[in-house]
C-alpha cells in the first residue's frame, strides 16, 4: 500500500471514529454523560482511535493539513491511553461538542482531495 493510501485510511478512521463520538453524545449532557459509565468509557475509545489514527498519517501528510490539530489529537489520545485517572470528561466532552464537527468537515474535504 502506498503512502498515499496509507493515509488516506488512517483518515478514513479517523473520521469513522469522529462520527462516532458525535453519536455518543447527541442529546447527551455533560451531567448526564457523568452518570453514565459505558457513554464515558465508548466515547474514550473513539477519540482514542481518532489519535491513534492521527498518529499514523504521514508527516508530509500532517504538515500539508495544518488545520487539522494534529499534536493535540495526538496528545489526547495519550492521556486517554497512558494517563486514564487525569482524564478530564468535561474537556472530552468539550472536544466533542465544540471541536469534532470541524474536524470531521476538515476530513471529509482532505479525503476527498486525496481520492481524486
Amino acid at each position: 500500500m502506498h503512502s498515499k493510501e496509507r493515509d488516506a485510511a488512517y483518515l478514513w478512521d479517523m473520521l469513522a471514529a469522529a462520527r462516532e463520538s458525535q453519536v455518543l453524545v447527541e442529546g447527551v449532557t455533560l451531567e448526564m454523560l457523568m452518570s453514565d459509565l459505558r457513554t464515558r468509557r465508548a466515547l474514550e475509545r473513539t477519540l482514542e482511535l481518532v489519535g491513534e489514527a492521527a498518529a499514523r498519517v504521514s508527516s508530509q501528510t500532517r504538515s500539508t493539513h495544518t488545520e487539522i490539530p494534529w499534536a493535540a489529537i495526538i496528545g489526547q489520545r495519550n492521556i486517554i491511553a497512558h494517563r486514564y485517572a487525569a482524564i478530564d470528561y468535561g474537556l472530552l466532552f468539550a472536544t466533542v461538542t465544540g471541536n469534532v464537527p470541524g474536524l470531521i468537515s476538515a476530513l471529509e474535504r482532505i479525503i476527498g482531495k486525496l481520492e481524486r
